[in-house]
């Protein structure tokens, strides 16, 4: 068979179709992850008290929330205390392990019954990130197991799908080991309608050894199927208190490029403290300068 035509019968299901991933907008988010990172810092545990959270959350301006969840009944404890404090809640975050047969369809499960619960109260995005092998492991999952993990989130997005809402597959750096491997087959072999990607930008850029090239590639291939962004900067490959247009993703040249394709995701704030961030102020101090920040470096995107 000649080389064209081999390639002519190669099928893409994220080619197959030029799509609008959304066309409605939120207003900015925080992800509950990088919360719990300044209050460890501080040796308190955010959720622990949920009133006293959330009347910290709203003095830093930010009127919408993405939590963690991992389950109904902690979704609408949380949702009472959103209302009390006007809180909205345009996406949540959820765990899964989709590589193993015998978990498949407890996570399924969990997932939809957060997501009935969820999108009474206005939520339109569910993240998930299927967990590895191991926390912290660099053992990678099989073939097999890759193939059964696509298949479960074309099933999961379906699923939402038929309730009004969005599946958004998200990374960390260990679906970028091995050619990207994870990362590729999960985008490559599901149907652009029913999994829609959430781009955390610092875990592809450290994903590919603190490559931005690798950032402008993946936005470049996989952009329209981006609805979601987490949004984190570091300086010398450690993750900042607060942030900051410059460093080492050049995220003002980022906007930019989703103007270019008419993209208006999601914009959720994630930034996360790790060892030798530096330590100057607290949780709240942080987000009220990264919600200013990233208005301004936003702005082309945020524009009506």
């Amino acid at each position: 068979m000649k080389r064209r035509n081999f390639i002519a019968t190669v099928p893409v299901l994220g080619m197959i179709q030029k799509f609008e991933p959304t066309k409605e907008t939120f207003p900015i988010s925080s992800n509950s992850y990088n919360w719990g990172t300044f209050y460890g810092r501080e040796n308190k545990n955010w959720g622990e008290n949920l009133d006293a959270d959330m009347a910290a959350y709203v003095k830093t301006g930010l009127q919408a929330y993405e939590p963690s969840l991992g389950s109904a009944e902690e979704a609408t404890i949380l949702i009472a205390v959103l209302k009390k404090y006007h809180i909205k809640m345009p996406s949540v975050y959820i765990g899964s392990v989709l590589h193993e047969e015998e978990q498949v369809e407890k996570s399924i499960k969990t997932i939809l019954e957060i997501a009935e619960v969820v999108k009474n109260y206005g939520t339109k995005i569910i993240v998930t990130n299927p967990n590895p092998i191991a926390w912290g492991s660099d053992k990678l999952k099989t073939d097999e197991q890759l193939i059964l993990q696509a298949k479960a989130l074309e099933k999961i997005g379906k699923s939402l799908k038929m309730n009004g809402l969005k599946l958004a597959y998200h990374t960390h750096d260990v679906e970028l080991k091995a050619g990207a491997r994870e990362f590729h087959h999960m985008l490559q072999n599901t149907s652009p309608e029913n999994l829609y990607f959430c781009m955390d930008v610092h875990w592809v850029y450290r994903g590919s050894q603190n490559s931005q090239l690798a950032v402008f590639d993946v936005l470049k291939m996989y952009g329209d199927r981006i609805i979601e962004l987490h949004i984190r900067q570091s300086k010398n490959g450690i993750w900042q208190e607060v942030f900051t247009s410059e460093g080492d993703i050049d995220f003002k040249k980022f906007a930019l490029e989703l103007l270019k394709k008419n993209l208006k995701p999601h914009l959720v704030i994630e930034q996360c403290l790790e060892k030798n961030s530096p330590n100057t102020m607290n949780a709240v101090e942080a987000h009220t300068i990264d919600l200013k920040e990233i208005r301004d470096t936003f702005k082309p995107v945020l524009k009506p």
